[in-house]
């Protein structure tokens, strides 16, 4: 193929043109920065043509449909009103299917785009998505029959419901949606806490009459919650116990998803789904689109909740439920079980099968409504903690019934080395002086990567500060990459943390949290919180394949504000964090051979550090309770022209082509919720889908999630 003309190495014009000699440095230089400029707008050009495209596409398609609906809008005028409904009926099913059958584009816009419900955690579509993704019609029985018909050994499932003087019609309500389950292998196992209402006897004889699959038992005195359960296990005769609550509902494939996907995963011992609450009128809201599954999370919040599903041999080692921690033994139980299991053995199903009835009294709504509630969820991880090889202390966040972890440090602290790379000098002296007047942390050390570039002021900064400062001279251009590993071969701290030079601390003990859970077993990187200078959210972990790379979910959100379902205000595991803040093991660092120089010379260096720690069996952690303020973060666009937007590009096509199975399906994030966006919108459509395999199917092809 021939060169273009005017490239290097490419001659032009005749020998006379040419003269005597090749063309001079300075032209060469000067050819080169010119190509350079031509691949970076090139590149940019190829994004935004890839942008309009889709948006194109999509304009036309609606359009069409508009077209199509102005015509069946004629027709229904001049049909009679019976006619006229039975045609309406027909386009809505035309419309749930082919919203059904559209996806998302291959590759999300170059941009992430603002979401018109920017700080709402809950979509306001979801009636629409569960009418779309979420309905089981005939077909979708069908294929589930199939697969459930093909198990060789599908187990018996004992679904344990306590009940104490539910109304009636609730009551009535939660035993049909188990009879009504696709999945036939069940036994429901009912205690009646000595329930004083005279229908609770009544409905439940007529039940068990009816369906012999339903046991009931009548304890002889009030025991609460956790020893009606307990009687309700001494009925259950099957290999796995579903939870429940006496007036919640199962969807109709809860078991037989759940079975399916407790088949793919040999050894599983716990299995949850996602779930959302139904109100008396049937109408669903508040869907929780669950991450898979968390450790971390699980300390401060249980989100394992319903439907949760356990292996009997497991709940009986665990010593069953306990009295005394009413209102959380649910939440007390599975980390009991938990600890008796491998994370690859706990099984996420990414469908919503199971629905929390919302009225006055449920703790769904309101946890006043259950006040101590609270307390024994502290008290069951506090039990959890005290049998960790890191001690610490736990109490309530404040606003809820979730706890935090106050990881105490050992006698000896782990020196802490702080990474500094110089940019700005107003900027980095205000860093550094953050760093050593607030943190309360003992043993910090703090290493500067002088690459030569730093102006006088901030040399006689340096000068001043020297003897408290580990000075790194690094003069070769080098990436910001290679300049935070020779920060790292210069420090002396068992933890490494790396931070911008205009990051300034908030949180006087902010190395304190992020050492105590870089101390747990498993996790290998620590992430802080970042504000903005206006005191919102700009960093709290990352998400992969959220606009075509990466996105912070909760950016925009009020430092105070919990997000989504509380997310932003609990510790929890992402699959990325950013450098801008991030503590190392410098185990975990050297095992996966420091931050990447050969690939990366712009940005994407931390998450593709982080991605490496998980692909080498390490965790990458979030703790809200570091916060940081990260100046000019907001106000101070990154620059995408010339030789920037050239290794920008790069750095992309490299992320997207090393990690696509990450960007495709990140296990800290649902596949329920959209990549477009960063404020957790529900997904049009799911990337999971059960009711075919396919495109919108994880990538084992079938229906659980498990991590390792």
């Amino acid at each position: 193929m021939s060169s273009p003309p005017g490239a290097e190495g490419t001659p032009t014009g005749t020998d006379d043109d040419q003269g005597s000699g090749s063309a001079s440095p300075e032209e060469s230089e000067s050819l080169r920065r010119r190509l350079r400029n031509a691949e970076a707008a090139t590149e940019l050009l190829r994004a935004q043509l890839h942008g309009q495209e889709w948006l194109a596409s999509r304009v036309s398609e609606l359009e069409s449909a508009l077209a199509r609906a102005e015509t069946e809008l004629d027709r229904l005028r001049a049909v009679s009103p019976s006619a006229r409904a039975a045609i309406a009926r027909a386009l809505r099913t035309r419309a749930v299917r082919y919203l059904r059958s559209v996806s998302e584009p291959s590759r999300a816009l170059p941009a992430v785009v603002a979401h018109p419900a920017a700080l709402d955690p809950q979509d306001p579509r979801y009636p629409m998505w569960v009418e779309c993704y979420d309905t089981v019609d005939d077909e979708a029985r069908t294929a589930i029959g199939r697969r459930l018909d093909a198990l060789s050994d599908p187990p018996l499932v004992s679904v344990i419901l306590p009940v104490f003087d539910t109304p009636e019609t609730y009551l009535r309500e939660a035993i049909d949606s188990v009879r009504a389950q696709l999945y036939p292998h069940w036994e429901l196992c009912i205690a009646d806490d000595c329930s004083t209402s005279p229908w609770v006897p009544k409905v439940l004889a007529e039940y068990a009459a009816a369906d012999p699959r339903i046991r009931v038992t009548t304890r002889a005195a009030n025991g609460h919650i956790s020893a009606s359960s307990n009687s309700a296990l001494e009925l259950a005769t099957g290999r796995w116990i579903a939870l429940f609550d006496h007036d919640d509902l199962l969807a109709e494939h809860a078991l037989a998803l759940a079975v399916l996907a407790i088949a793919e995963v040999p050894g599983a011992g716990l299995l949850y789904s996602d779930e959302d609450h139904i109100d008396d009128d049937g109408r669903r809201s508040d869907p929780y689109m669950k991450p898979d599954f968390d450790p971390v999370l699980l300390l401060g919040q249980n989100y394992l909740s319903h439907l949760c599903m356990l292996r009997r041999d497991l709940v009986d080692e665990a010593g069953r439920y306990r009295e005394g921690y009413e209102g959380s033994q649910d939440w007390d139980l599975v980390l009991r079980v938990c600890e008796r299991l491998r994370p690859e053995q706990v099984v996420h199903v990414p469908h919503v099968l199971y629905h929390w009835r919302s009225h006055p009294g449920s703790t769904s709504v309101s946890l006043a409504a259950k006040p101590y509630a609270a307390d024994a969820a502290r008290r069951a991880v506090a039990d959890v903690v005290s049998r960790r090889p890191v001690s610490g202390r736990v109490g309530n966040v404040a606003g809820g019934g979730f706890t935090r972890v106050h990881w105490d440090l050992p006698e000896d602290p782990p020196q802490v080395s702080v990474v500094v790379l110089p940019r700005r000098g107003g900027r980095f002296i205000r860093c550094i002086d953050s760093i050593k007047l607030r943190s309360t942390y003992p043993g910090v050390e703090v290493v500067v990567v002088d690459d030569g570039g730093t102006r006088a002021p901030l040399r006689e900064f340096l000068r001043d500060w020297g003897p408290t400062l580990n000075v790194v001279r690094e003069e070769r251009d080098v990436s910001d990459s290679a300049l935070r590993n020779r920060g790292a071969m210069a420090a002396n701290g068992d933890v490494l943390c790396f931070v911008h030079d205009d990051v300034e601390v908030l949180t006087d003990s902010w190395l304190e949290e992020m050492v105590g859970l870089l101390a747990q077993p498993g996790i290998g990187a620590v992430g802080a919180k970042l504000l903005y200078d206006d005191g919102t959210v700009q960093h709290a972990g990352f998400v992969a394949g959220i606009g075509g790379t990466v996105g912070s979910p909760h950016r925009g959100f009020d430092r105070l504000e919990p997000g989504y379902f509380s997310r932003a205000a609990l510790a929890q595991c992402f699959s990325a964090v950013s450098w801008a803040a991030m503590a190392v093991r410098r185990e975990a660092f050297e095992a996966v051979g420091g931050f990447d120089e050969e690939h990366l010379s712009s940005i994407f260096g931390d998450v593709d550090f982080c991605f490496r720690l998980r692909e080498a069996g390490w965790r990458t952690a979030f703790t809200p309770f570091a916060e940081m303020l990260h100046r000019g973060a907001k106000d101070e666009p990154r620059d995408t022209e010339g030789e920037n937007g050239v290794r920008l590009a790069r750095d992309i096509r490299y992320l997207q082509t090393r990690w696509a199975d990450m960007l495709a399906d990140d296990p800290a994030y649902s596949p329920n919720l959209s990549l477009a966006h960063e404020t957790f919108p529900l997904a049009f459509p799911p990337r999971v889908s059960y009711r075919r395999a396919g495109p919108l199917a994880p990538p084992t092809g079938g229906l659980a999630r498990s991590t390792g």
